[in-house]
C-alpha cells in the first residue's frame, strides 16, 4: 500500500481529483493507494474555510476504486487539533491559508503509516509516481526538492514543502513536526509551514528538481507543481495558474501532456455536479 496525504478545505476537490487521476493514469504499478485528507472547520476565519464534504470524499473514493478496488480515500477532521495548537497563533493568517499548516499534524494521527507522501493539491504526475514514492528515506526525516525561488533568494538547499516524502518513524523520533509546530506557535514566519519544516529539519534527502518542478515541464519531469510563479512578459508579474484551469493550461503554458487526465477530470467533475450538487 502506498500512502498519500492531502490537506485543505472544501475547495481543494478539483486539485485532489486531478492529482489522483494523474497518479492512477501514470502509474505502472498495481500496488493500491490510500489517500488521507486532513481537513477542518475554521469558518470563523473565512466563509470558505469549511471541511472537505462527505459527498466529495465518497465520490473520490468511488473513483479511486474504479482503478483498484483496494484503493481508498479517508477523511480526517483535525479541527480540534488545530484549535488546540494554532488558534490565534502568529501564523494563522499565513500567506496561503491555515490549511497549509495541517500537514504538521501528521505525527499526531495514530493511523498515519511510517512512509507517507505529502502532496499539495496543485500537483500533477507527469511520470510514474512510484519513481518518487519508492525512494529510500530510511536514513532521513524526509526527501524533498529545492524551492525554485528559495534556492536563489534564501538558501541553496531551501526546500519546497509541497512534495514531502516522510519517514514518519524518524520524524517522531527527532520531533521534527513537534519542533515545527512550536515555531508556528511562537514566531511569525514568512512562508509559515515551509519555513517551520525547513528550520526544524535534522536530516533531509535532497531530490533533483524534476521531483517537484514548480516552473517548467520537461520530458524527465516527474512532478509538475502548479504553484504561483513569476512571468516576465508582457511585463513582470506573478500568476497562480492551477491544473484544473484547463483553458489556461493550454493557452498560457501550451501543455498537452496532461490532456488525457484533464479530459477525464472534466467528465468526472460534471458527473459529480449532476449527481450531488443538484441534490442540494
Amino acid at each position: 500500500m502506498r500512502n498519500i496525504l492531502f490537506s485543505g478545505n472544501v475547495k481543494v476537490f478539483d486539485g485532489i481529483l486531478t492529482c489522483m487521476l494523474s497518479i492512477f493514469m501514470r502509474t505502472k504499478s498495481k500496488e493500491p493507494y490510500r489517500f488521507y485528507i486532513f481537513t477542518m472547520d475554521v469558518s470563523h476565519l473565512g466563509e470558505d474555510y469549511i471541511p472537505v464534504s462527505d459527498k466529495q470524499i465518497s465520490y473520490l473514493d468511488k473513483i479511486a476504486k474504479t482503478y483498484n478496488t483496494q484503493n481508498e480515500v479517508i477523511k480526517i477532521d483535525v479541527t480540534d487539533l488545530y484549535m488546540e495548537e494554532f488558534s490565534g497563533c502568529p501564523n494563522e493568517g499565513a500567506y496561503c491559508s491555515p490549511y497549509t499548516l495541517l500537514r504538521l499534524f501528521a505525527d499526531k494521527i495514530p493511523q498515519i503509516p511510517d512512509k507517507l507522501l505529502y502532496l499539495d493539491a496543485d500537483i500533477m504526475f507527469n511520470r510514474p509516481p512510484e519513481l518518487l514514492y519508492d525512494i529510500d528515506v530510511e536514513e532521513y526525516e524526509y526527501a524533498a526538492a529545492r524551492d525554485h525561488y528559495g534556492k536563489f533568494f534564501l538558501n541553496h538547499n531551501y526546500i519546497n514543502a509541497g512534495v514531502l516524502l516522510f519517514n514518519m518513524e524518524k520524524v517522531k523520533r527527532t520531533g521534527l513536526l513537534e519542533k515545527a509546530r512550536n515555531l508556528i506557535k511562537t514566531k511569525k514566519l514568512i512562508f509559515a509551514d515551509q519555513d517551520a519544516v525547513y528550520r526544524s529539519t535534522t536530516s533531509k534527502k535532497m531530490l533533483p528538481q524534476r521531483y517537484n518542478d514548480q516552473k517548467f515541464l520537461h520530458k524527465h519531469t516527474i512532478v509538475r507543481h502548479f504553484s504561483k510563479r513569476l512571468f516576465y512578459l508582457p511585463y513582470p508579474h506573478t500568476a497562480n495558474i492551477k491544473q484544473w484551469d484547463v483553458s489556461a493550461i493550454h493557452r498560457i503554458f501550451k501543455y498537452d501532456q496532461f490532456d488525457d487526465i484533464l479530459f477525464e477530470y472534466i467528465y468526472l467533475k460534471k458527473n459529480f455536479e449532476r449527481r450531488f450538487i443538484s441534490e442540494d
